[in-house]
C-alpha cells in the first residue's frame, strides 16, 4: 500500500524567524493521522532568517537528525560539541537520558534551510551521544547511500533504532530499486526535483509512506534529491 502525502498539506508555521513546514504533527500543528510512521516521528523542513535560531532547550530519549540543504548550521550542546554544518553535513544527536543544545543560523546575512528529523529509540534513558559526517553529492549521485544505520555500517552515523536511512541525488538514469523485508515500512520524502515512487510522481515536499510492499522504485527523476527512510513497524 502506498500512501501519498502531498507538501502542502503537511502543518506550516511561520514566527518570521523560522519558517517550517511538518511532515508530522508537532507543537501547535496537530493532526492525528500524522503522528509519526513507525518509530519516524518529525520532519520539519526549516529555513531559518540571518543570524536567528532555536536557543538552548532540552531533549530526552530521541534521535535527532539534521540534514543541511543550503546555507550555514551552528550547532552547540551540553555535552560541549560545537560545530558549523553546511550541505552535505548529517548530523546524529541521541538525547538519551537528556541533553540541551542550541541552533542558530551562522550567517549575519544568508538564511539557512535544513530537515530535522526525530526517529524515536530502540530504549529509553541511554547515554547521551552525538556525531556528524559529510557525504559528498558524487556519493549519492544515482545511489542509495546509507547516510544513518543502527550498526553504522558502511561510514554511515549510527542512531539506536533497527532503522536505515538512505540519500540520493538523481537526474535521469536508470531506475533505483530498494528491496523492504516482510514486516518492514518504508517512508520516502522528496527534498526537491520531481520522481516516481512505485509509479506515483511526486514533487518536492511531497512524501510517500509505503506498507506491504516488497520493492521500492524510484524513477523517472528530475534534479531530485531524496530520503528514503526504512523502517520497523
Amino acid at each position: 500500500m502506498l500512501q501519498v502525502r502531498k507538501s502542502e498539506d503537511r502543518g506550516h508555521a511561520n514566527h518570521g524567524w523560522l519558517d517550517s513546514h511538518h511532515s508530522f504533527s508537532f507543537a501547535d500543528y496537530h493532526d492525528p493521522k500524522h503522528m509519526g510512521f513507525g518509530p519516524l516521528r518529525v520532519i520539519n523542513e526549516d529555513r531559518v532568517a540571518p543570524g536567528q535560531g532555536f536557543g538552548t532547550h532540552g531533549h530526552r530519549d530521541m534521535e535527532i537528525i539534521s540534514y543541511v540543504l543550503d546555507g550555514a548550521l551552528e550547532h552547540k550542546d551540553s555535552m560541549g560539541n560545537g560545530s558549523v554544518l553546511h550541505y552535505g553535513d548529517v548530523q546524529r544527536m541521541t538525547a538519551g537520558s537528556g541533553v540541551r543544545h542550541s541552533e542558530f543560523n551562522h550567517s549575519a546575512t544568508e538564511g539557512v534551510h535544513f530537515l530535522q528529523i526525530w526517529v524515536m529509540p530502540n530504549a529509553s534513558g541511554i547515554a547521551p551521544g552525538y556525531e556528524e559526517k559529510h557525504f559528498t553529492a558524487d556519493s549519492k549521485t544515482g545511489v542509495l547511500r546509507l547516510i544513518a544505520s543502527a550498526d553504522g555500517r558502511d561510514g554511515s552515523v549510527l542512531m539506536h533504532q533497527d532503522a536505515s536511512l538512505y540519500a540520493s541525488i538523481l537526474n535521469g538514469g536508470p531506475a533505483l530499486r530498494h528491496t523492504l523485508e516482510a514486516g518492514r515500512l518504508a517512508y520516502v520524502h522528496v527534498i526537491r526535483g520531481s520522481l516516481t515512487v512505485n509509479g506515483e510522481r511526486l514533487q518536492g515536499g511531497d512524501a510517500a509512506k509505503l506498507s506491504g510492499e516488497t520493492e521500492i522504485v524510484l524513477d523517472n527523476a528530475e534534479a531530485a534529491e531524496i530520503l528514503l527512510f526504512d523502517l520497523p513497524r
